[in-house]
Formats: structure tokens, sequence, C-alpha cells
């Protein structure tokens, strides 16, 4: 999330009410978890597991609940839970506007796009020409459609990423400032669900095709041209290149890269990165080949005890 204008330390370190390490003046120009970060940006860490990890990268303000060595060329937000303040400033640079109408004023909707009735569509929403949308869809705000993009009905786009804090009073939600975005030439089928990201966008690249209950984490990127059948679950912060394919009732890992061509045979679970161009099945998922030979195995053992048997007699 980039904010509206550049800010310093000190204003930033005003919204939230915590401590500084660096030059008042220092510039601050956004915020973002750490597979996004860019120069500019704020990260935040609360687990000294990921201390080396957030100091190291590429956010040059850290929002972090020790006081540690300040990298050169960066700052830090000494906060007693970054995880609290990294909400407010999300409230603070994009806080919930509630609509009071169907089609919200803001929204811009191209030349020939069709809206069924029933359909939600929320602020600042860009939906492009040719565009075909089926009752009770239900568009989030900052949502961004190209053209000739098809929605089928029930379909929900920009909910809350799936991500909580464990308090002793309960689990506490970081909440969510990103968006969706959907390329030219996307179909998207029944009661689908694509939330959108924390801070970045989740994108369905151009060219792909979604059948019906499909569900998109956060931040997860679908490149152009991909295949996925119904029921398939992708968890968030999941890069999926282009020409990809994935069968019914898949699930997919967060944080893992399916590489290009890769295809995913259907109930497979899928736990790690793929290689380009491979087939993968089973749970956990392994080259299709090796798994249907592993199957087969398998299938041997009865004969084999049988044999053992008749041996021993």
């Amino acid at each position: 999330m980039k904010f509206p204008k550049e800010y310093s330390l000190k204003e930033i370190a005003s919204i939230i009410d915590c401590n500084y390490v660096g030059a008042d003046d220092f510039p601050v120009l956004g915020m973002n978890e750490i597979h996004v970060v860019t120069p500019g940006d704020i990260v935040f860490v609360d687990h000294p597991k990921y201390y080396d990890k957030a100091l190291q990268s590429n956010a040059t303000i850290v929002l972090i609940n020790k006081d540690v060595d300040c990298p050169k060329g960066k700052a830090l937000l000494i906060s007693d839970d970054p995880f609290r303040d990294f909400n407010k400033l999300t409230k603070h640079f994009k806080p919930f506007k509630p609509s009071n109408s169907s089609v919200s004023e803001s929204a811009k909707i191209g030349i020939d796009t069709i809206i069924q009735p029933n359909c939600f569509i929320g602020n600042n929403v860009i939906i492009g020409d040719n565009c075909t949308i089926h009752s009770n869809v239900s568009i989030y705000d900052d949502t961004v459609i190209g053209n000739n993009v098809t929605i089928h009905s029930g379909t929900v786009l920009g909910a809350n990423a799936f991500y909580y804090k464990n308090r002793p009073e309960g689990y506490d939600r970081l909440i969510s400032g990103g968006r969706v975005v959907i390329e030219d030439f996307v179909d998207i089928g029944a009661a689908c669900t694509i939330d959108r990201g924390v801070t970045a966008d989740t994108k369905i690249g151009k060219g792909s095709k979604l059948d019906n209950q499909i569900q998109i984490g956060h931040d997860t990127i679908i490149g152009e041209k991909c295949l996925i059948a119904s029921q398939t679950g992708i968890a968030g912060c999941v890069i999926v290149e282009d020409n990809v394919t994935i069968w019914g009732q898949v699930g997919v890992k967060s944080g893992i890269v399916i590489a290009k061509g890769t295809v995913l045979y259907a109930q497979s679970g899928l736990g790690h990165s793929t290689d380009e161009n491979k087939i993968y099945f089973g749970s956990p998922a392994s080259e299709a080949r090796d798994k249907f030979k592993e199957m087969a195995y398998v299938k041997k053992i009865p004969e084999i005890i049988e044999k053992l048997k008749n041996i021993k007699a």
C-alpha cells in the first residue's frame, strides 16, 4: 500500500504513538508485508525468529517490538505491539467506508458492461468494458476489473485476508487494506471467493479461467491463461505462474510457487514449490509418474505377503 503522499518518520510515529530511531524527516512512502516491500515501505515484525529477515528486507522502515541496532540507511519504529500498530496505520490510511447504495457513486463502469440485479459494487471499484457481472455478485471496495471479464452469481471479490494473531482474549484480525485485481478476458465461476491483499494486490492474470466454488487467498498471484477447476483452495501469498492447470479439489499451501506449465491432478495436496511443466498428484503431492508407481507397488503388497507365507510354509 502506497500512501497518498510522502510522510516523515516523525509523522508516522505520532500516528501510532511510538518511539523511533532515525531522522525526523526520514521518508516513508507506504507499508507492506515482507514479501512485497520496496524501499520507503514499513514492514512489521513481532517475533525474534523473523527479526533478521525484516531488518534485512527491502523495507527501509521496520516496525519492531525490540530496541535493536538500526541497519545503515534504515529507520525503526519501536512499538510494544507492532501487529496492533500496523492495524492502526491501515485504519488511518485505508479506513473502512460504509456504502449506502448497491452501486457506489465512486465506482467506474465501462462501456457495454452488464451488471445484473442484486449485485453490490463498492467504493472506488473499476470495471472495464464488455464485462458481464451476474446477479448476487459482491465486489468490495477498490477492486479493479479489466475488459471482457465474466463473473458468475454468488462470487465475492475482496473479502478480508484470513490472517490472525492469537491473543489470550481471542484471535485478533490483521486488517486488510489491499485490493483484488482481475485482468482482461478472465472468467470466474459461481460462488468463488477471492480475498483482497493485506496491503498489496491479489491478482488473476489475463485469460485465466476459474470454475465454480474456488477460494483464492490474500496476496496470491495467478498468472496468465491458467485453468482452475472447482473446489480448489489456494492459500495466501502463492505465486501461480502462467499456463498452470489445477484440477478439482486441490489444496495449495501458502507461500509457494507453482511454476509455469505445472499440472496438478484432482484432489492433490501441494505443500512445496513445483518445477516447470511437471505433473503432480497425491497428498502430499509428488510427480504423478512416481506417485502412480507407488500406488501400483502398494497394490502388490497382499500378493507379496501371500508369497512370503507360502515360502515359510
